[in-house]
């Protein structure tokens, strides 16, 4: 980079005097790197393309949400409304469902081609990461080295092999490009790094929430990692550019019909205080990787790693063989952009989601990264052979910890094994875990099952559970006030069925028929829930009912017994 367009930035450019010394004495070189980076997501994530569903989530988005992927008009239907539901849902998520809709014309419902997609999108992330890191006046050779690191890491395991983590690799291809291209505008003033840095900002915000704090973390990387000036022109520019995005994104999102986050709130801002403790856990799994869970819980996840973790990062920079100022100023923008990315993770209101996910660290970890070279773990007297063996060793212990957890999640019973026993005390974790032994192992089901309301009686569809597992030992009367509590909870549609056996049980032929018509109003393809309603039409002497029913149920491809047509003259 030339002195000219460092003075056209406004400030000193921190990296690129630093490691151009190093650049130019050293011999070694890496061939082939961005082929290198590819063939070790390759190597490390191959396994993950024969696993299947896990059923959380991936089952809603690939087959719940089957109508809504086969049509892809709804490529731009996702634009105005929620994620998960239409009109009651916080999340405004559209290109993430259109990555679905494009995903599912391809693959339909089998896993293989979701995986192999996400796959793809981690090997473009770090890809392009290289590229940034290049960007930054960081050597080829150091860029390398975090690229793979971050290739392999297993903090980011299941970004990648859990189909609807693909939201934060999503994220990365498009906020990593605009790091790209917002330092080159700051460089150049080229109007086409300009118009690329907002177009990736857009779609950024278009894709996660998270993005919101794209803007703070590039003022973060131009200001204090390259010590440019603030106010200079092009950074003025800039900013304009950032916030005219996040209002067009503002706009639409209004304009959807979602429902609001709660975030903002005083429940929010106590949540947030009480989770403050998951900084030193995210930590803790980032540098010392060996507590994993597939779906973690702040009370469950130790902290005695992040503390560990903590006293290593600070080790790493006190032994670095340079500690200048300049130095220090980039360690803290690398901290800054760590903390922003992870700032999300902290504002979800607990009553939205609990879990301390681990894909959620996929953006953050990568200021961490651009910590690492102010560390004695590049900045040292070592040769570079030397110093590309350490790091070989490294990313090989890290890629062996990556594989032996994408085992997790290969099926709903493992992964909802690991999730209880890694998360003991989450009722939602015991609950699902419950659900799929229901019926190989029935004792072990319903101690789960009991656990779990132990643990928070309010869970959502855990009410429902425990009248599913009364009803099936016969204890039909029992199961009513779960499943009224459940509806209250979620309105969960199969309440409805199961009351309608409750009503039949009291006799109450008119309240079952209820029940069964507002069930068939949800779910209008169960054989079984037909058949109850017609010979209930029939019972309670309501014939032109019954003939509609029939009608209805003949459209559907379903079988009508020929005596009761018979009787209904059909």
């Amino acid at each position: 980079m030339s002195k000219n367009k460092i003075k056209q930035a406004g400030g000193i450019d921190r990296s690129t005097q630093r490691t151009a010394t190093a650049d130019a004495g050293s011999a070694f070189r890496i061939p082939y790197p961005v082929l290198l980076l590819i063939a070790a997501v390759l190597l490390v994530y191959l396994p993950s393309l024969s696993l299947g569903f896990t059923e959380l989530d991936d089952s809603i988005f690939i087959k719940e949400f089957r109508a809504f992927n086969e049509d892809t008009s709804n490529l731009i239907a996702s634009f105005s409304r929620g994620l998960f539901d239409a009109v009651k849902d916080p999340y405004y998520r559209p290109l993430f469902s259109d990555a679905m809709i494009l995903n599912y014309q391809m693959s339909g419902e089998e896993p293989f081609g979701y995986h192999l997609v996400n796959v793809l999108l981690h090997m473009g992330v770090v890809v392009m990461l290289y590229w940034l890191l290049l960007r930054l006046g960081i050597t080829a050779a150091n860029s390398f080295y975090l690229s793979v690191i971050f290739a392999v890491h297993p903090v980011l395991t299941q970004a990648v092999t859990w189909i609807p983590g693909r939201n934060d690799t999503l994220l990365a291809l498009f906020v990593v490009p605009f790091l790209y291209h917002s330092l080159g505008y700051a460089h150049s003033g080229k109007a086409k790094s300009l118009v690329l840095s907002g177009l990736f900002l857009l779609l950024a915000f278009f894709t996660k929430e998270t993005a919101v704090f794209a803007a703070p973390a590039a003022f973060c990387l131009l200001v204090l990692y390259k010590g440019l000036r603030w106010n200079d022109k092009n950074l003025l520019v800039q900013y304009g550019v950032w916030a005219g995005c996040f209002l067009l994104w503002y706009a639409a999102r209004s304009a959807a019909t979602i429902q609001s986050s709660g975030i903002g709130s005083a429940a929010a801002f106590s949540d947030m205080v009480h989770r403050l403790p998951v900084i030193i856990q995210y930590i803790g799994k980032i540098f010392l990787p060996v507590n994993q869970s597939v779906f973690p819980t702040q009370e469950d996840t130790v902290v005695y790693f992040g503390l560990m973790g903590i006293v290593l990062f600070g080790a790493l920079v006190a032994l670095s063989s340079n500690r200048s100022s300049e130095s220090l100023e980039a360690l803290a923008g690398a901290l800054g952009i760590f903390l922003l990315f992870l700032m999300p993770a902290l504002l979800v209101p607990a009553a939205l989601n609990q879990q301390t996910f681990e894909h959620r660290l996929y953006l953050p970890a990568i200021g961490v990264l651009l910590a690492l070279p102010h560390t004695a773990l590049l900045n040292n007297r070592f040769s570079e052979k030397q110093r590309a063996a350490v790091i070989g060793v490294l990313c090989g212990v890290l890629a062996l910890l990556n594989v032996r957890h994408q085992h997790n999640f290969s099926d709903p019973l493992t992964f909802w094994t690991s999730a209880a026993e890694t998360s003991p005390n989450s009722a939602y974790a015991n609950m699902m875990l419950a659900a799929r032994l229901d019926k190989t192992e029935n004792a072990r089901s319903e101690q789960l099952f009991r656990k779990a309301y132990k643990l928070n009686p309010k869970e959502k569809y855990l009410n429902f559970y425990m009248a599913e597992m009364l009803q099936r030992k016969d204890s039909v009367m029992a199961s009513e006030p779960y499943l009224l509590v459940e509806k209250k909870i979620s309105d969960y549609v199969q309440c409805d069925f199961l009351l309608a056996r409750v009503a039949m049980e009291k006799r109450d032929l008119n309240g079952s028929i209820g029940y069964l018509e507002r069930y068939l109003q949800r779910d209008p393809y169960n054989p079984m829930a037909h058949n109850n309603l017609l010979l209930l039409y029939v019972d309670t002497q309501q014939p032109d009912k019954a003939r509609n029913l029939i009608r209805s149920m003949q459209q559907k491809g379903m079988d009508v017994p020929a005596p009761l047509r018979a009787k209904l003259g059909m």
